[in-house]
């Protein structure tokens, strides 16, 4: 018999989550994750699932996810314990088919809900779902220390802050060349932070949550939080620099022109004009 917790999901965020906490991006139940399934993923366990799920109506009713599978981390969870204990700090849930209410069919097993920020989840799940072609299936949001740091003293421009990110380290460019969006401070756990991050996760896979963290999207939980760590690695490299005085030389925009036509991509307009 198949058991869930050896899925390939669960597995794969027990290691996501248990990553992120030895990065130093998810302190205490700081940070959130959750993952599109399809049916056929959960379908051969659901012999494990509760025979009465219990149902909760969402804030915002999500028609375009009707019907839809996720798993997410717990609210008031600890990124460090769900390696330890994946039924009770993650949670399997069904959106119904009107969009208005999920169901939780698996873990939590010593109650509670999915985590505080999960308006803000499905709202971005609903604009990725749509700009990628069905292809992003994963919403990350951790609070990455040096991203962090720099969103106290670089201008909170999108186009700018994307600069610098690009110009803290070759790969940048070419792992996301859409840029970095960025949100006002806003209180978390809200419906107005939910629409403003996934207006910017129309054009942007990341988005950035000043004085607070990170957004990332993508295909697999892998790609997410490469995605984050690659923008975190530049991040950490470019507080150094300004620690150490600034910066004396750069990478151009000659060449990060050319680094976008050698790997085929576009980078953001507003970037690359600076």
């Amino acid at each position: 018999m198949q058991r869930i917790l050896s899925s390939w999901f669960v597995q794969g965020m027990v290691k996501a989550t248990s990553d992120m906490w030895l990065k130093g991006w998810d302190e205490r139940n700081g940070g959130n994750v959750s993952l599109r399934l399809d049916a056929a993923d959960v379908e051969p366990y659901r012999n494990e699932f509760y025979p009465q799920p219990r149902c909760v109506e969402l804030s915002q009713p999500r028609a375009e996810l009707a019907g839809c599978w996720f798993l997410v981390t717990g609210s008031g969870k600890f990124f460090r314990n769900v390696q330890l204990d994946p039924a009770d700090t993650l949670v399997l849930l069904q959106i119904t088919d009107d969009g208005m209410a999920y169901h939780i069919h698996w873990g939590l097993t010593n109650g509670g809900l999915p985590t505080s920020e999960l308006a803000s989840h499905f709202q971005s799940h609903a604009v990725r779902k749509a700009v990628s072609g069905d292809k992003d299936r994963v919403i990350m949001h951790c609070h990455a220390t040096n991203l962090i740091a720099l969103s106290f003293v670089l201008e909170l421009d999108e186009a700018r802050f994307t600069r610098m990110l690009w110009e803290g380290s070759t790969e940048c460019l070419v792992v996301f060349p859409d840029g970095v969006g960025i949100v006002p401070w806003m209180v978390p756990g809200t419906d107005g932070i939910g629409s403003a991050t996934s207006e910017q996760m129309k054009t942007h896979t990341l988005v950035l949550w000043p004085h607070h963290g990170i957004f990332g999207t993508g295909p697999t939980l892998d790609e997410a939080f490469g995605l984050i760590d690659t923008a975190e690695k530049s991040a950490e490299i470019l507080v150094k620099v300004i620690a150490m005085g600034g910066m004396k030389q750069t990478i151009s925009r000659e060449e990060l022109i050319a680094l976008g036509e050698r790997f085929g991509v576009t980078p953001h307009a507003g970037a690359i004009a600076l």
